[in-house]
């Protein structure tokens, strides 16, 4: 199967380096996939999970903002945050939707209040996906 560069950055290091076959990426329009020859085009990320696939084996990290852009050098995601799924703790999340949920209660315009229940909403995916990968109930 042919591969792609692939690249994931945070503002701390460069997390993840190589050649891969496709990366599910957690787009804010939805998420997507990208596979070696992909058209190129950019879009911005939603906190989300993001599987890096290498032949048989899978890689998953949280992911939060940023953008990925697809060229024909390959794909360069550069995220806010990018950390490895293992790394992740579920109280740490749920206290981030606590957060959120308080953030949407404080809110003083339309505006804010649709973004924060948006980061709310994806948040709420996040833990679903954790979930989903642990076995572990929904919470």
């Amino acid at each position: 199967m042919a591969t792609l560069p692939f690249e994931l950055v945070s503002p701390e290091r460069l997390v993840f380096a190589g050649d891969v076959t496709e990366v599910i990426v957690p787009g804010a329009e939805g998420e997507f996939g990208v596979l070696a020859g992909h058209a190129p085009f950019i879009a911005m990320l939603k906190a989300g999970i993001l599987t890096i696939k290498d032949g048989g084996s899978a890689k998953r990290f949280f992911v939060r903002g940023g953008f990925a852009e697809v060229n024909p050098s390959g794909l360069t995601i550069l995220a806010e945050e990018a950390r490895p799924v293992e790394d992740i703790s579920v109280a740490e999340l749920q206290q981030h939707i606590k957060d959120a949920q308080e953030d949407i209660a404080d809110a003083v315009s339309d505006d804010t209040r649709q973004r924060a229940e948006r980061h709310l909403a994806d948040l709420k995916q996040v833990l679903e996906a954790l979930d989903k990968s642990t076995g572990a109930p929904a919470h």
